[in-house]
């Protein structure tokens, strides 16, 4: 599965894990990022996390790790605002999350995402 004609791919198998590429808050088939601030591309990026899934034939409950970059880390309580809904409460992802700067696109957010195939 290619990613916009980018040179990545948006997910890549290995044996019985599947590798997502780090998914910003863009909308579908753009490079334009989702209105509304943090939790508008949150709410995006965990929206096109889940069509990669799907794609794969995955769900949010096969997530096994999840990498947090934030472009800044006063926005991490908003952000998990949003995460949490995507996940069962007992079947939270290990996770990771850091500031940085300099995201793709300028977004305000990034999340790159292990699953494993049951």
């Amino acid at each position: 599965m290619k990613a916009l004609g980018l040179p990545f791919s948006a997910a890549v198998r290995v044996g019985d894990m599947l590798y997502l590429s780090g998914a910003l808050g863009n909308l579908p088939g753009s490079l334009t990022l989702a209105e509304g601030g943090i939790e508008g591309q949150a709410r995006q990026t965990m929206n096109n996390i889940g069509a990669v899934l799907r794609f794969c034939g995955l769900d949010f409950a096969d997530v096994v790790k999840c990498t947090i970059m934030l472009a800044d880390m006063a926005e991490w309580a908003e952000f998990n605002k949003v995460y949490v809904t995507y996940f069962a409460p007992e079947r939270l992802p290990a996770r990771s999350a850091f500031g940085c700067n300099g995201l793709a696109l300028g977004g305000r957010l990034e999340v790159e995402c292990i699953a494993r195939y049951s």
